[in-house]
């Protein structure tokens, strides 16, 4: 199969994976099939520390970002918070898992920092609506937290890229270019 279809499918059933179990106040079960698929993606890189750089970078982002939607009191989460108004475990594990498709099924954002910042503004907010749906986040303030999280994705994602291009442990743009 396609790497690209490969990586794609693994981050999705990551994120279900994350979302269902803690909407059902068992988030340890996603995080460890989403940390899981981390690993493996870890283990299959070419670069393996570039990669495991880029997640921690990733995961770092996320932990600060979340923990500030959550302090502003535009959203909260149902389950997986050790330390009052800071993200839970689980969504710092799923910015790490974002990060595994940016150098393989996002790779093709590289070159496109115009259309990162769009593929963030609108893809991050679909995603925690997805996840307020699915009973994993509450909104306590739509407009606020869709806001938020729209300005947020769209400059993290390019921040992101910038650092998928330092930390690329795939190079399949590379690869791809030499065949």
């Amino acid at each position: 199969m396609n790497p690209a279809i490969t990586n794609f499918i693994l981050f999705q059933v990551g994120w279900f994976a994350c979302v269902i179990s803690s909407a059902n106040n068992t988030p340890v079960i996603g995080s460890i099939l989403a940390l899981g698929i981390i690993g493996m993606h870890i283990l299959r890189a070419i670069k393996p520390v570039k990669e495991l750089s880029l997640i921690g970078i990733a995961m770092f982002i996320g932990l600060i970002w979340d923990s500030i939607l959550v302090q502003q009191g535009w959203l909260n989460y149902t389950s997986g918070t050790f330390i009052e108004g800071a993200a839970p475990y689980w969504i710092v594990i799923m910015w790490g898992l974002f990060a595994t498709t940016l150098n393989i099924s996002l790779h093709w954002l590289k070159d496109r920092i115009f259309l990162a910042i769009i593929f963030g503004a609108i893809a991050g907010p679909l995603a925690y609506y997805a996840g307020q749906r699915l009973g994993a986040v509450h909104f306590i303030s739509h407009f606020n937290a869709l806001t938020a999280l729209s300005i947020g994705w769209a400059v993290f994602t390019p921040v992101l890229i910038f650092f998928s291009n330092l930390l690329d442990g795939y190079q399949i743009h590379r690869i791809r270019s030499a065949t």
